[in-house]
């Protein structure tokens, strides 16, 4: 029997350190291979990726890349979470929307899974009225209720108070929070809620009831706006600081008002990101407790939320993948409480088997993957602690931009919030056009023939304020052009792809063409005969070698049979005959747009 030695394996010890110039080096040799001739850290650079906020992600970390010291979970700065035991007790609080008075589907989601309730009240949502009847058969006990009722904040409050009190629950055992979140109404709606009870909810809810929070501080206006990470840390902090004022200018301690606050977050498909949003989001609110001089008021508490900006109306299905890996990554980054879109949102009601899906989502999470045994799993990765710091400073300098605007208020009300979210929008709108950001089952592989996923309208939102974007919308506008081409014709735009040569010279730019003209509604026609294929523009499919040969004279064939426009896939270079090009990078809706525009196809 083998017996190991007391300090265990040592399995890196018999290689030599490997200098990192020399990975440099072996990078810099596979690159020149490639047409790239760089040498040392501009080899590097050539692997690095761009994010927003002009962050950047390198394709290696190492101890060299420390970042500033992340404490323990419990104790400030709070990165690695705002409580000792973490979610480890019993996972993160999975938290299920609802927009209508379905008391049925309130009580399905509690029964199933879903520990707590988040209820839009008010204005685009469930009467005031009716929060007895759909809250009929809720245990209040145990079942936390979070509101988000806007302007309606202080009757819709004062009835959830009001059913506490009928029904015996005892104000130490409420929990939740009441939503009063002016800002965030005005961010909606464009509208000033002076009248909101503020002061007077924190104060009660501080005073006698425990376990409730009065405010919330919702960062998804921004996110929804097309923010970027840091604009959506930045308007948060910008925010919270703003209620801070408010409440320690009607008495109450800085410690009260921190505890009355819980910041709601969106988490997207983009894993680390999301995890490095929600530590560095900790840590930021915690620099400013401290600045307060109360750092115990600085364990923020977090509800975390599937992005409605990533979920698309086309091939919704995919909306369960992105889901996951945004629960995975708010579990992953310490979210106190998530909220799972169903796969359907951007249609509509969500029925039950999307319900079902989204609560289960956590469970598996939780239950099975076991993601909630471990507190902070992406801590100590070089390149999540890294992420994490620059993300903050990121945030903080868009938090500084606002105060110097005079505060959050302020900024919204002069258009400054709005235009620097419409810049970063529009920056990542040309990434989405160009297929740089790949929306899958959207940009990416769409499928024409699926059947659409019909659901009942759901209640207008509150609108007026900040615009609300999504990723799929340029791509969707051209495929409902489509669809009504379809309804009207009885068939679909088409476009003939000519392939040229054998499969393997003319397989790859066939299926990038196939991919791109679907993905604006062009059908694509690969088999036959251009004459009998029903299309009016026709696309070359083939290697840069084939197109030097066949290019030009294949052109020609096509518009004597009568192509109106002939492109190419790729550019190797100019042929006689070649009205445009399509390759990677080239702005695909625009491309498509106009390609719809002279098939005779409406806007």
């Amino acid at each position: 029997m083998t017996v190991l030695p007391d300090d265990g394996l040592e399995l890196a010890g018999e290689f030599p350190d490997v200098p990192h110039e020399q990975w440099q080096r072996l990078v810099a040799g596979v690159l020149r291979k490639s047409g790239k001739d760089v040498e040392g850290a501009e080899a590097e650079e050539a692997l690095s990726t761009a994010l927003e906020d002009g962050l950047r992600t390198r394709p290696l970390y190492t101890a060299r890349d420390a970042s500033p010291e992340p404490g323990l979970p419990g104790f400030a700065p709070f990165v690695r979470g705002g409580r000792a035991e973490g979610n480890t007790v019993g996972g993160w609080d999975v938290r299920q929307r609802h927009t209508t008075a379905d008391h049925d589907a309130v009580l399905a989601d509690l029964e199933n899974g879903v520990t707590s309730l988040w209820l839009t009240v008010g204005e685009g949502g469930i009467p005031v009225a009716g929060l007895g009847p759909v809250l009929d058969g809720v245990y209040l006990d145990l079942a936390p209720v979070v509101l988000d009722a806007g302007a309606d904040a202080g009757p819709a409050a004062r009835e959830l108070l009001k059913l506490y009190e009928e029904r015996g629950v005892a104000r130490e055992a409420a929990r939740g929070n009441l939503g009063v979140d002016p800002l965030g109404y005005e961010a909606r709606t464009g509208q000033r809620d002076e009248a909101a009870p503020t002061a007077e909810l924190a104060r009660l809810c501080a005073e006698e009831y425990p376990g409730l929070r009065a405010l919330t501080v919702d960062a998804l206006p921004y996110h929804e706006a097309g923010g970027s990470a840091a604009q959506e840390l930045g308007a948060s902090l910008a925010t919270a600081v703003a209620y801070l004022r408010e409440l320690t200018g009607a008495g109450l301690s800085v410690e009260q008002a921190g505890g009355q606050l819980e910041f709601r977050y969106a988490a997207t498909a983009d894993q680390f990101l999301t995890i490095a949003k929600l530590r560095a989001a900790r840590r930021l609110w915690a620099r400013v407790a401290e600045v307060c001089g109360a750092p115990r008021a600085g364990a923020q508490r977090q509800h975390v939320v599937t992005s409605p900006v990533m979920m698309t109306r086309r091939d919704p299905w995919v909306n369960m993948l992105r889901t996951t890996i945004a629960t995975l990554a708010a579990g992953a980054g310490g979210a106190d409480a998530v909220t799972v879109l169903p796969f359907d949102h951007a249609l509509g009601l969500p029925d039950g088997f999307a319900r079902r899906i989204a609560r289960n989502t956590s469970t598996i999470l939780i239950e099975e993957s076991h993601l909630a045994r471990v507190i902070d799993p992406a801590g100590g990765s070089w390149y999540v602690e890294r992420l994490t710091d620059e993300l903050a400073h990121a945030g903080w300098e868009f938090f500084q931009r606002v105060e110097r605007l005079g505060g959050m208020a302020a900024a919204l009300r002069s258009g400054d919030v709005e235009r620097d979210l419409a810049e970063t929008w529009r920056a990542r709108s040309a990434k989405l056009a160009k297929r740089r950001e790949p929306v899958t089952g959207v940009s990416e592989f769409p499928f024409l023939a699926e059947k659409p996923v019909v659901r009942e309208s759901a209640p207008e939102q509150p609108s007026g304020g900040l615009p609300r974007v999504r990723r799929d919308e340029a791509f969707e506008a051209l495929r409902a052009r489509s669809d009504a081409h379809l309804a009207a014709t009885g068939s679909r735009p088409r476009i003939y792809l000519a392939a040229l040569g054998p499969a393997a010279a003319h397989t790859a730019r066939l299926t990038f063409a196939s991919n791109l003209f679907q993905a604006g509604g062009i059908e694509p026609v690969t088999g036959g005969t251009f004459a009998d294929s029903g299309a009016s523009e026709a696309v070359l499919c083939s290697s840069d070698a084939l197109y030097e040969e066949q290019a030009a004279a294949r052109a020609a064939e096509l518009k004597e049979a009568g192509a109106s426009h002939v492109f190419l896939a790729g550019r190797p270079g100019e042929y006689p005959g070649v009205d445009a090009y399509v390759f990677a990078g080239c702005d695909a809706v625009a491309v498509l747009s106009a390609t719809l525009d002279r098939m005779g196809v409406a806007r």
